[in-house]
């Protein structure tokens, strides 16, 4: 079976899993779309995937817009990962899905594409040594919210998005 088809049914699935979060009244849902790692596919499957994102996530602003006109507050979209390796066209779609979609609030879907836990981790370690460097921050001022903040799965308010208990401090390296 062609990875493709693999791939429809990964969008067919969390589709699903969108649908049935609204309903339950889960309010945040991530899904890991795209590892880091999967760059070292072969490029036509790579080519199908960043395709594949930018019709869903176009499709998905529009149907989320469409949403939040009918029902309260509607679907907000974001997009996490190194989005620098992405197709400019896919980037610029993320972008304004974001846009659209900022003022929803019903549910935050994000969507991790070319992402890596790693990476996440090491950009923000980055990130707060250029404060302290800058004398911005104290590296005695650094603790477990601070850096939290810096995270990509961060909200942009330092409030992180929901992990259950049981995974929240498990094998992160």
């Amino acid at each position: 079976m062609p990875s493709a088809f693999g791939h429809e049914a990964g969008r067919r699935a969390l589709e699903e899993t969108v649908r049935l979060s609204r309903s339950w009244g889960i309010r945040a849902l991530t899904g890991f779309t795209f590892s880091h790692e999967i760059w070292s596919r072969p490029k036509l499957e790579v080519d199908f995937l960043m395709g594949l994102f930018e019709r869903v996530i176009n499709d998905s602003a529009v149907e989320f817009l469409r949403t939040a006109d009918l029902h309260r507050d509607g679907i907000r979209l974001r997009v996490i990962g190194d989005c620098s390796r992405l197709p400019m066209s896919l980037q610029r779609t993320a972008r304004e899905a974001e846009e659209a979609t900022r003022n929803n609030s019903q549910l935050d879907l994000t969507l991790a594409i070319s992402y890596s836990g790693r990476r996440d981790m090491v950009q923000a370690c980055r990130s707060l040594a250029e404060k302290v460097r800058a004398g911005l921050l104290r590296p005695e001022d650094i603790d477990e919210s601070l850096f939290a903040g810096e995270l990509e799965t961060s909200r942009g308010n330092n409030e992180l998005l929901p992990c259950p208990d049981l995974l929240s401090n498990f094998l992160l390296w």
